[in-house]
């Protein structure tokens, strides 16, 4: 079985509240990006088998989170062995959650390939487990997404009058970095109502907090965002903690 598990991008982020398991509350709108994915093959095997091409990922076979993805049902599951084969394309550390959809779509896969019948609930639950943005991939839609990032509200935003560029400046942010530079506050105003107006607003009204921790560090990827702008974008940011910056564009 092959897949293809896309990327998302973050529009608006807020850092809220900083939790007592050591985690941080979110607000953010996350928006799913089809043309950019990674590829993943699952076939049965006598031995589990973990490879992978494209970009390099690092840490050892155990860590990956496609590997974890397994476990996690094998637990639950009597399920064979299998070789997994992830090509990276993705940027690592970017803010565009790749490792977040490569766990989500392995569970998937495993599901439609060993006729798990699992339901939607039971793939978030599971993907929960994983990471915090894992579980937007069961669903792949627009959602809003607060607590951890985990839990989420339907959204009506679409964004397909407009082309989405995304450019990565090979910068890897890691969590602690992104997370230190942070000072958690509740949201001047509701990110759901922002959304809801024109794209055009959203430049004076949406921000992303990582910027202001991100951008003193890393200059080049400041720049990656008024380059967004000065070439016509009508929306530009960055995504999630870095380093990945989009821009909407009218399509011509």
């Amino acid at each position: 079985m092959i897949v293809f598990q896309n990327a998302k991008i973050n529009i608006g982020l807020n850092v809220v509240a900083k939790r007592t398991d050591g985690f941080h509350n979110i607000e953010s709108i996350f928006y799913p990006v089809f043309d950019v994915f990674d590829v993943l093959e699952i076939i049965e095997s006598k031995e589990l088998t973990f490879t992978s091409s494209g970009i390099a990922i690092p840490g050892s076979v155990d860590t990956n989170l496609c590997v974890k993805a397994y476990d996690l049902l094998k637990k639950d599951f009597r399920i064979p062995f299998v070789k997994i084969h992830l090509h990276k394309v993705i940027p690592i550390g970017a803010g565009l959650g790749g490792g977040s959809s490569d766990a989500a779509f392995t569970l998937k896969a495993l599901d439609e390939l060993f006729q798990l019948k699992l339901s939607n609930d039971q793939l978030i639950n599971y993907a929960r487990e994983l990471g915090s943005d894992c579980a937007f991939f069961i669903e792949n839609k627009p959602v809003y997404a607060y607590n951890k990032g985990d839990e989420f509200e339907n959204t009506a935003i679409d964004l397909s009058n407009y082309t989405i560029r995304i450019e990565s400046p090979n910068i890897h942010i890691g969590t602690a970095e992104a997370y230190g530079g942070i000072v958690p506050k509740l949201a001047a105003q509701d990110i759901r109502k922002l959304i809801a107006e024109p794209v055009a607003n959203w430049k004076n009204t949406l921000c992303n907090d990582f910027e202001a921790a991100v951008f003193p560090n890393h200059p080049p990827i400041k720049k990656l965002k008024e380059k967004m702008f000065n070439d016509g974008a009508i929306f530009a940011s960055m995504t999630g903690s870095g380093s990945a910056v989009f821009g909407l564009f009218e399509k011509k």
